[in-house]
């Protein structure tokens, strides 16, 4: 039980902080290229962990097994790499608050993934939370307001961050594979700190052709002192704090109890575009957004009867 709480305040402080993420990617989107802010945020991170793992690091790399690498570019791939290419797109068509929001599809996506490739059972509630999920994305795009309508930029910003939250549940499913595989001595990366420097090294590698071909010198040399802290944020909070708490919280939770807590993005998003950036969401946005937190909610609930 105390593993489980344990678990469950890791995942929140993990999906705060990644919440946090729209915003700060806010004061760099269109001043820098997507895959510049993706390696100088993750340049960041690496300068904040690789004090405190360096050694063991070196001691886990001759270890790993193939199967394991495979893991790992698959999360450096989704979680980090597409995840923020895909946000980054978004938010040049989209509100940071909508974006927010609609980060909050990935419980539902999680859930059905799990469904199909972990079997992990979907009970009553967590098809509620699905639905509930579901809907707040439609009320979100105005689908049930007459009337309303979306420019073709905007509806593709939208879809954009669903990509984006597609992703972000591909990395919860395999992160809970790698977590039942270390639970089982088949895995030897098992320390979140570790695991997290590893990662954040695929994607960084990753991200660095592609921001070269934007020819960032320029660019960066033009940053204001806001963008430079946002990409710090980005970097040492949004992606090696975060992860770390990401990978405690995993290995005390199952895949969906874990996704549930991904709502904390939505929320954290919408809240932070209200008091930081002066966006006034209309109430298809509250609604949506309470709908997806309720599908949060349900989807967190543990097992129940059928």
């Amino acid at each position: 039980m105390l593993q489980r709480l344990a678990g469950m305040l890791f995942l929140t402080g993990a999906f705060s902080l990644a919440g946090t993420s729209v915003i700060a990617a806010h004061y760099v989107t269109g001043i820098l290229g997507i895959f510049t802010i993706a390696a100088v945020s993750l340049f960041f991170a690496l300068t904040g962990l690789m004090p405190f793992c360096g050694r063991r690091l070196i001691k886990v790399l001759w270890l790993i097994s193939a199967q394991d690498w495979l893991r790992l570019i698959i999360q450096a791939l989704f979680g980090i790499f597409l995840f923020r290419i895909f946000l980054l797109q978004g938010l040049l068509r989209t509100s940071a608050g909508e974006a927010g929001i609609l980060t909050g599809a990935t419980p539902a996506i999680t859930a059905l993934l799990a469904r199909f490739y972990l079997k992990e059972s979907l009970f009553w509630r967590r098809l509620f939370g699905i639905g509930s999920t579901i809907t707040g994305i439609l009320v979100l795009q105005g689908i049930f307001s007459p009337g309303v309508e979306f420019s073709r930029e905007h509806l593709t910003g939208n879809l954009l961050v669903l990509c984006a939250a597609f992703c972000e549940a591909l990395f919860n499913i395999t992160s809970r594979v790698n977590s039942i595989k270390a639970s089982l001595n088949q895995s030897k990366i098992r320390e979140p700190m570790v695991q997290t420097t590893l990662v954040v090294w695929i994607a960084l590698f990753l991200c660095l052709g592609p921001a070269l071909l934007e020819k960032p010198v320029k660019s960066l040399a033009l940053l204001g002192i806001q963008g430079w802290i946002a990409l710090v944020w980005y970097g040492f909070f949004v992606t090696a704090l975060a992860f770390i708490f990401w990978y405690a919280g995993i290995k005390r939770c199952d895949a969906l109890v874990a996704a549930a807590f991904s709502g904390m993005m939505p929320f954290t998003a919408l809240i932070l575009s209200v008091l930081l950036l002066n966006e006034q969401p209309g109430w298809q946005q509250w609604l949506g957004g309470a709908m997806v937190i309720l599908g949060m909610l349900l989807l967190s609930k543990g097992r129940q009867t059928a």
